[in-house]
């Protein structure tokens, strides 16, 4: 295994960056904690494009380049617009927890996650689903998942990638022409690590950010690790390949006063943020 040091800090101040997305030239991620929706240009200015009241989670964008948003809390689809933030579609009425990740295919279609039970009010875990938005219209397309988090969808479009947070392990379904998913399969066991956010790379390996471990890992379909990014002491929840070339890592991480085991605990005092960066050797592909 092949161990990595971050280069470069590119932006400090966040509180909680997740669901980092590489557009446009720019790094864009949701800070959770601060309720902001961030965009980052590659010299470290950073810009907030929405402020979401009911916490912004997954993030994407339609082929005709509107920013879809994950509203967390009242479970709703958002689009920006110039007039701000415009509702797209209610997923309360088809599932009844916290959402969660989303990835945005090249038709527009969004595949958004739910917690499962609410997990930040110490509810007992129960299985979560992935919610298919299309046309405005939700519908869920997978069930039985284990806190379903970080989605990627493989170049080809033909598959998509999930990670199962507390299960320790990544998902991978079909994807139908009409958008539903089937033929569930095991990506990868990562054993004790909990993957949280995801990214795809040119060879068809995922970065997977494990909070807990502090480390961001490089996994082969199978589950070999390759690489991995030591962070130590910082939880990394979200990584994204980017940059003029594609090389570049990201990695949101935060100095977290939070307890897995114990979510209901109020924290002592506020998370403190940032994204981190590294170059890799491998590309990433992917639906910008």
């Amino acid at each position: 295994m092949n161990d990595l040091r971050t280069s470069s800090i590119l932006l400090e101040g966040l509180r909680m960056p997740e669901c980092l997305r590489w557009h446009d030239g720019r790094l864009f991620l949701s800070d959770m904690e601060a309720g902001t929706v961030v965009a980052i240009d590659l010299d470290g200015t950073s810009e907030v494009v929405a402020t979401v009241e009911k916490t912004p989670a997954g993030l994407g964008w339609t082929p005709d380049g509107d920013l879809l948003v994950v509203s967390r809390h009242d479970r709703r689809l958002l689009r920006l617009t110039a007039g701000g933030l415009e509702p797209v579609a209610d997923l309360g009425t088809v599932v009844g927890s916290d959402l969660n990740d989303m990835v945005v295919d090249d038709r527009g279609r969004a595949y958004v996650g739910d917690f499962g039970y609410d997990y930040l009010g110490g509810e007992a875990p129960t299985p979560g689903e992935i919610v298919l938005v299309a046309d405005g219209e939700p519908r869920v397309v997978a069930e039985g998942l284990d806190f379903p988090n970080g989605m990627v969808i493989t170049a080809d479009g033909s598959s998509l990638i999930v990670a199962e947070t507390f299960s320790g392990r990544i998902a991978r379904f079909r994807i139908a022409d009409d958008g539903t998913l089937s033929d569930r399969t095991l990506f990868a066991d990562l054993g004790d690590r909990q993957p949280d956010g995801l990214c795809l790379d040119a060879e068809g390996a995922v970065w997977a950010g494990c909070p807990i471990q502090g480390e961001v890992c490089r996994v082969l379909p199978g589950g070999t690790i390759t690489d991995r990014v030591v962070i130590g002491d910082r939880h990394c929840m979200s990584a994204e390949l980017g940059g003029p070339d594609g090389r570049t890592l990201f990695i949101g991480t935060a100095d977290l006063d939070f307890d897995p085991l114990d979510p209901t605990r109020p924290p002592a005092r506020p998370s403190e943020g940032r994204v981190e960066a590294v170059e890799v050797d491998v590309p990433g592909p992917g639906l910008a």
